[in-house]
């Protein structure tokens, strides 16, 4: 959902958010993200629109119960070619759709289309290819797709909830007066209200 967004630490893992567990790490992957209609970079000259954008990076995946996050081996270097990337951070919720290339020549590769957060990065549209070096894509596919749908599920379970019952609050009591009186409209017959005496 974003690029250049995980926090880092110094080992260039990326840091938890509070809760977060990792559900599998992949440490040799090619990733490259298709941005269309991108913003213009901030190192262009030219101005105009962006146009569609093609990024590139090799590094390590870590899929969590909550993100899926994308980080290059190496921080490419200030001032780098607009095709290099950090980091690319993608909740789980935030994964539209999957699927799972076989080309007739060449290695399989995962698609993945992302919904892009305000500020993000990204645009609608973005996709990111993902190739896995040193395991099964087919593994990591079913486990990234059951662990996605266990996101889904628990972000409207948490929704579900927040629409229960309504708050209740107590009447407030008008200035100067302790304890209020009501009369039905139709009283029993003998019926006198209660007087009170402080």
């Amino acid at each position: 959902m974003a690029l250049n967004w995980a926090m880092l630490d110094a080992s260039r893992s990326p840091v938890p958010l509070p809760h977060e567990l990792i559900v599998r790490t992949v440490s040799a992957a090619d990733v490259s993200v298709t941005v269309p209609n991108a913003p213009p970079t901030s190192t262009s000259t030219s101005g105009g629109s962006g146009g569609t954008r093609k990024l590139t990076g090799s590094g390590k995946i870590w899929l969590t119960d909550n993100r899926l996050i994308f980080v290059t081996h190496d921080a490419p270097p200030k001032g780098a070619e607009s095709t290099a990337f950090d980091s690319l951070s993608v909740p789980l919720a935030a994964i539209l759709s999957t699927k799972f290339e076989q080309p007739f020549l060449g290695q399989n590769y995962l698609v993945v289309e992302i919904k892009p957060a305000a500020e993000g990065g990204l645009t609608n549209g973005t996709k990111a290819e993902i190739r896995l070096k040193d395991k099964g894509l087919f593994e990591f596919v079913s486990v990234l797709e059951k662990t996605r749908e266990r996101a889904i599920y628990m972000k409207r379970s948490g929704a579900d909830e927040e629409e229960g019952l309504p708050g209740y609050s107590t009447p407030s009591n008008s200035a100067g007066s302790s304890t209020a009186t009501i009369i039905p409209d139709e009283a029993p017959p003998g019926y006198d209200a209660p007087s009170y005496q402080p």
